[in-house]
């Protein structure tokens, strides 16, 4: 008999220092979504609806959305953290991991860091290309800047941007009002830091690394780096697409998830790295 989760599961939960909340069949295969930097777990909701045949799993990391009061963000703090959760809720089930943005960079973390932990990752809009330059001028323009944060109007060009709509504007506007700025400064210090792990190559999941073709010439670059690390690596290019296509068009992300996962079918209008 399929067990699946009721409406008083979907509440978050609070384990290991990560809110977290399960959704749809617990006795299916688990797939895990790990959300981009300035939002959180919100952003899945048009996937959670769809793949309500499968267990998922969203996961507020470290300074995020209802992980607010954890450890300070890290990388490798977030994977760890997300590793063993992931480990007690699969309970040695199939796992995929699906993060976007920054989730993708701990994505590749947590594959590095346990090789055997997923059957299937994919990895959307991850940066591998560190700028260090870029880096020196967080501090400075975060202090100057982060008052527009609470300006409604700049916001909302924020969230155009991330192809945020007006369903979710007040959430993403509250999260980003109570955001301190050191927290946003270690997230984007983190991020622009990324390099991919030596242990990555060593992953045993099946990986598709994907790129809007709006995307920075980096990200493009980035794509094509991960591919060329790992042999269980695809890449595609998705077009018409910038930075945030399950956002973007989830109907497109989500078939383009559950084929690839179910049938090893890829969209035939992406471009294959």
């Amino acid at each position: 008999m399929e067990d699946y989760v009721t409406e008083n599961q979907h509440k978050e939960v609070k384990s290991l220092g990560l809110s977290y909340q399960e959704h749809g069949n617990k006795n299916a295969p688990l797939i895990v979504f790990l959300h981009g930097g300035g939002v959180s777990s919100w952003m899945w909701d048009k996937q959670i609806e769809y793949f309500r045949h499968y267990h998922c799993l969203t996961i507020d990391l470290p300074e995020q959305g209802a992980s607010e009061d954890t450890d300070p963000f890290s990388m490798l703090v977030s994977a760890q953290e997300a590793n063993e959760l992931i480990e007690k809720i699969a309970n040695g089930k199939s796992v995929t991991v699906v993060g976007f943005s920054l989730g993708a960079q701990v994505t590749i973390q947590l594959l590095s860091l346990n090789p055997d932990l997923a059957d299937y990752a994919m990895i959307n809009s991850a940066l591998v290309r560190p700028n260090s330059i870029l880096r020196k001028m967080i501090r400075p323009s975060i202090k100057l800047s982060f008052p527009l944060v609470k300006i409604k109007s700049f916001s909302k060009l924020q969230a155009k941007t991330l192809y945020i709509g007006e369903e979710y504007f007040d959430t993403y506007y509250k999260e980003s009002f109570k955001m301190k700025p050191d927290t946003l400064i270690r997230i984007l210090e983190e991020n622009l830091s990324f390099t991919i792990p030596e242990n990555f190559k060593k992953a045993k999941a099946k990986i598709l690394v994907t790129v809007g073709e709006k995307e920075k010439a980096v990200m493009k670059k980035s794509a094509v780096d991960l591919v060329s690390t790992h042999s269980n690596c695809k890449g595609i290019i998705i077009p018409q697409v910038g930075h945030g296509v399950s956002l973007q068009n989830p109907i497109y992300f989500n078939q383009m998830l559950e084929n690839w996962i179910e049938e090893g079918i890829l969209p035939k209008n992406v471009t294959v790295l």
